[in-house]
């Protein structure tokens, strides 16, 4: 099966691309996560439903 394109320029543009570290970030505590997830899914879909 012929295909697109010569196998040795595989990942070309990706090892070209600069390297660039991620912004630091904490993931929430499971406590903060709980509430977040509470106030997303059963607060704002009862508050739609009296619309």
């Amino acid at each position: 099966m012929p295909s697109h394109g010569s196998i040795t320029k595989a990942g070309k543009v990706r090892s070209q691309t600069p390297k660039i570290e991620p912004r630091p970030h904490r993931s929430p505590t499971p406590r903060e996560r709980n509430r977040n997830n509470y106030i997303k899914r059963v607060l704002t879909a009862s508050a739609q439903q009296r619309e």
